[in-house]
Formats: C-alpha cells, sequence, structure tokens
C-alpha cells in the first residue's frame, strides 16, 4: 500500500495551522512552517524551515521529500522570513517530483476567497505590508502587492495555477477553510477521519501573536 503524505499547496493565513492540527490528532506526523523541537529524530532538522529541506531534497537528492521522510503531511510550506524567501506552492518542477516519486502523495489546496486572505495578511505582523512588496515572490516581483487590489490578484493568480496544474487529478482537493463539512471533506479524501477541527493561529489584529506561536507567516 502506498504511504499517504500530503502536501498543502495554500498560502499563508489560508487555515495552514488549523490543518496542520488536525493532520496531528488525526495521527499523522505534521511539518507545519518549521521543524520544532521535538518534532524530528534527527537534531540537524531542528529549527530548519519546510521550504529549505524541500528545496534540499529536490536539487540535493533528487526527491524533495527526501530530508522529510519522517514526516506524512506539510501544511505551510512556504517561508518569506529571517533572510529566506522560498514559495514551494508556485514551483511546477519540484511539485510534480513529489507527484512522480510518491505514489500515495496527496494535494491539497487550503482557501478562502482572496480579499479576506489579504485582508488578513495585511493584518498579520508585516506580512502584507512590508515583507510581500518588497521581496520578490513568484507572480508578485518586488515593488508590487503595495496595495490590498495587488494582492489579491496575486493569490486568485495562485488559485488559478494550482488549478490548472492540479485540478484534472484525482489526487487534488480544494476546500474552503470557511466550509462547515471541510473536516469531512478532507477526511474523505484523505481516507482518514479528523477527530478535531477548530481556528488555530487565528488573525486577531496582533503583531504579537506571531512571535507567541513562533510562526509570524
Amino acid at each position: 500500500m502506498s504511504r499517504l503524505r500530503v502536501v498543502n499547496l495554500g498560502l499563508p493565513k489560508s487555515g495552514t495551522t488549523t490543518l496542520g492540527q488536525a493532520l496531528t490528532q488525526a495521527g499523522l506526523r505534521v511539518a507545519d512552517w518549521k521543524i520544532r523541537k521535538g518534532q524530528s529524530d534527527k537534531d540537524a532538522l531542528r529549527g530548519e524551515f519546510v521550504a529549505t529541506c524541500l528545496y534540499r531534497g529536490y536539487f540535493e537528492k533528487g526527491d524533495p521529500l527526501a530530508i522529510l521522510d519522517e514526516f506524512d503531511a506539510f501544511t505551510e510550506i512556504s517561508t518569506i522570513s529571517k533572510g529566506l524567501n522560498m514559495w514551494p506552492q508556485f514551483d511546477f518542477g519540484l511539485l510534480s517530483e513529489i507527484d512522480k516519486r510518491h505514489s500515495g502523495a496527496k494535494f491539497i489546496l487550503s482557501m478562502r476567497p482572496a480579499e479576506k486572505i489579504v485582508d488578513s495578511m495585511m493584518r498579520w505582523s508585516n506580512l502584507g505590508t512590508g515583507r510581500l512588496p518588497n521581496n520578490s515572490v513568484p507572480g508578485l516581483p518586488k515593488g508590487f502587492g503595495t496595495n490590498r487590489d495587488q494582492l489579491v490578484r496575486w493569490v486568485n493568480g495562485h488559485y488559478n495555477f494550482v488549478r490548472k496544474s492540479f485540478g484534472s487529478q484525482n489526487n487534488f482537493l480544494e476546500y474552503s477553510i470557511d466550509d462547515p463539512k471541510a473536516p469531512k471533506i478532507i477526511g474523505d479524501f484523505l481516507g482518514i477521519e479528523l477527530p478535531w477541527w477548530g481556528r488555530s493561529n487565528e488573525n486577531k489584529n496582533s503583531a504579537s501573536e506571531g512571535a507567541v506561536k513562533g510562526k509570524d507567516e
């Protein structure tokens, strides 16, 4: 039987932390944004970003999941923090290699209306007001994303990219985090039961919350 591997292609502030907690409580070993103390059996991975590990596996070993073999699911895979700016969910080469090498891989797009995600990004630390417009991000060159309309266009562009790339495959699921049936939809797709579903890392218009959670995305 093929091993289940779950890769979320959603953007920051699309319910990635909630998905991570739900999958953890369902019994999966989850890497969400960063490998934290006690999560990995490999000391060298402690503190590493998921995005960095994916790219190291991809370019050094040919398999994006090679370094992260002990994990079943990856719920926040991008990082734009501490001098790093990596967005594997935009990288078709990397994603298609996961799809080719791991027959049990399933891809998820956690989403909600672009306007809602942008509103949350604008209120979350300096993600929408500084880091995104001040860096070159796939689909959003440096200097763009300086207002809500431009960020909404970027988010919708990502949705279109993912749908075009994976929408016809039976190992792809798109779901809205606002859908009350989301846990059942996800559970049925993955073939597991989600015993918990809630709202984690909720944006409360506080720049300090990211620091408390250890996740500023």
